[in-house]
């Protein structure tokens, strides 16, 4: 008889441990970024992992467009008051399908890509390079910052119907931790991690 308990209670956390990594594999993760300075600004380098769920990845299949919002911040602290936002600045970038070509479609600020499959649609949608975030101007050499980042999907686009569904449904908010790095503008002129 213990024997058959030690081989269900083996089973239960294989299965276990299949469906966590099955959750944890959704969603959008930090693979890369670079804080490079050029002339007197910061361009920001950054690679997402982004997987989604099989119930958004057919919601785009059926015409539904998906934008993903990337946020930096730059804040430096005070004791005396609330911290200071020195630059806040966000970037969209839609994803859409285009189901008489059977392309996806990716879109940022001018920059246009077609993809044939999903996952090299997400890989373009999770790829930013030089992205101006710092204007050196407003920095103090004496004083140190706080960088932070990250990407989402931004729930405000969709449209009405889907943004209610995203409310009831874990799988519809997909955006990835704040990454937070300590920044100084006479440090380095390559930032990378």
């Amino acid at each position: 008889m213990s024997q058959r308990i030690k081989q269900l209670t083996f089973l239960f956390f294989m299965v276990l441990g299949l469906f966590s990594s099955a959750v944890s594999a959704e969603g959008i993760k930090i693979k890369s970024f670079e804080l490079e300075r050029v002339d007197n600004d910061w361009l920001l380098n950054a690679t997402f992992q982004i997987e989604l769920s099989p119930g958004l990845e057919d919601a785009v299949q059926k015409g539904v467009v998906l934008y993903f919002q990337t946020e930096f911040d730059l804040t430096r602290s005070r004791w005396y008051w609330f911290d200071e936002k020195l630059a806040v600045v966000q970037r969209q970038t839609r994803l859409s399908y285009q189901p008489l070509t059977q392309q996806y479609r990716i879109a940022s600020e001018g920059f246009t890509f077609s993809a044939k499959s999903m996952s090299e649609a997400l890989q373009a949608v999770g790829s930013i390079g030089g992205w101006r975030v710092i204007d050196g101007a407003q920095l103090d050499s004496n004083k140190s910052y706080i960088a932070s980042m990250r990407m989402s999907l931004d729930l405000n686009k969709l449209p009405k119907p889907f943004q209610v569904n995203a409310l009831n449904n874990r799988d519809w908010s997909v955006s990835s931790d704040w990454y937070r790095f300590p920044f100084s503008s006479n440090g380095p002129n390559l930032i990378k991690r």
